[in-house]
């Protein structure tokens, strides 16, 4: 093969292959949707957490325990809870607080109370849904979309608060 030949088969090889490094952008529809659907499949809906003394800044040593369950809605418009303690007596209420683990956060959403006069529970102490409606502190007059945003970086904790224990007697972060 001659020089010329090969510096001609090269040139060809190097114009072919600049033609698949185009810069159109024009991807089909269903791709983007096949990837935000892949995207989206990867995105965690379902939370739990288990709630104890040792937990709480500072931590104590109550006996108490409890379990969350979070389930976030498809549309992520709203999101179901259910709040389940063993062991615990003159409970008060209960909240969603935002911080990360081992440091105190501020209410943005009730899940129980204000109790008066307090009660003592065995069992489910809670269940409903949250919207962007029951927003609260520092996330009130937010989008919904900010709590899921702290709820799935682990800022959301849950904690219940008892006669004994105002600042929180169990809790779980989520």
């Amino acid at each position: 093969m001659s020089l010329s030949r090969i510096t001609k088969t090269i040139l060809l090889i190097f114009i072919v292959s600049m033609m698949g490094c185009s810069t159109d952008t024009d991807i089909p529809s269903e791709q983007i949707e096949e990837f935000n659907a892949s995207v989206k499949s990867k995105v965690k809906f379902n939370f739990t957490t288990s709630l104890k003394g040792g937990n709480e800044v500072p931590a104590n040593d109550s006996k108490a325990a409890g379990e969350a369950i979070i389930k976030i809605s498809k549309d992520e418009t709203y999101l179901e809870y259910k709040l389940i303690v063993a062991n615990i007596d003159d409970v008060r209420m209960a909240h969603f607080h935002m911080a990360p683990a081992g440091t105190n956060g501020g209410i943005v959403t009730w899940l129980f109370g204000l109790a008066d006069p307090p009660i003592d529970v065995n069992g489910i102490l809670a269940e409903g849904v949250i919207t962007e409606d029951d927003l609260t502190g520092a996330l009130e007059g937010a989008s919904f979309k900010d709590l899921l945003d702290a709820i799935r970086a682990g800022n959301i904790y849950v904690n219940v608060h008892t006669i004994d224990f105002p600042g929180g007697e169990i809790r779980g972060q989520l």
